[in-house]
């Protein structure tokens, strides 16, 4: 599908010199001489190189067309993630490269994730945007911290770092935020 050069948002994936490219950031820049223009810093999806290239709005980007579909994950061996489609109960393997090292420590046993595909070939994973895990080991709380809002580090079950409030003990079960980390609230189950 053929949109306009200046309609690229975030996220999109566009094909762009024979090969299939992210939108990671966009700029808006209105020079004093001459027109209006985006500066738009690309990735590559398979290879991960960056690019950043300039589109007018005259121009016009082929956007791809990605397939999304809900696959349930069932297990890792090492560097490979298999999930097993939920309507077919087909199963397919990704490598570590394509679900990324920030996603895999919030991958969980029956957790529904979406996996985006272009021509039958997967290209990327979508992990809901919030988790539940317990908190395994969590720092004492400082006394007289009280004046303003402070947080404490903690570790979870998945072994990544995060920063809680200060009532939050080790064993609670606390939501974390998915795309960076960051403690959400406190578990309601």
């Amino acid at each position: 599908m053929k949109i306009n050069g200046n309609a690229i948002r975030p996220g999109m994936v566009i094909e762009h010199q024979g090969r299939l490219w992210r939108a990671v950031k966009i700029q808006h820049t209105q020079p004093g001489k001459g027109g209006a223009y985006l500066q738009v810093e690309l990735k590559d999806i398979r290879s991960g190189t960056k690019l950043n290239d300039r589109f007018r709005s005259s121009e016009t980007v082929e956007r791809a067309r990605l397939d999304q579909k809900d696959y349930q994950f069932i297990f890792s061996e090492g560097d490979m993630f298999t999930f097993m489609d939920t309507e077919t109960y087909d199963q397919i393997t990704l490598s570590g490269d394509l679900i990324g090292e920030d996603q895999a420590p919030y991958l969980q046993e029956g957790m529904t994730v979406t996996i985006e595909s272009h021509d039958d070939d997967p290209i990327a994973m979508q992990l809901p945007d919030t988790v539940a895990l317990d908190i395994v080991e969590a720092d004492a709380v400082v006394k007289g911290q009280t004046a303003s809002s402070s947080y404490k580090p903690a570790l979870l079950e998945n072994g990544v770092r995060t920063l809680v409030p200060p009532h939050i003990e080790t064993g609670t079960r606390v939501i974390i935020n998915t795309a960076d980390g960051s403690y959400v609230e406190r578990a309601k189950d």
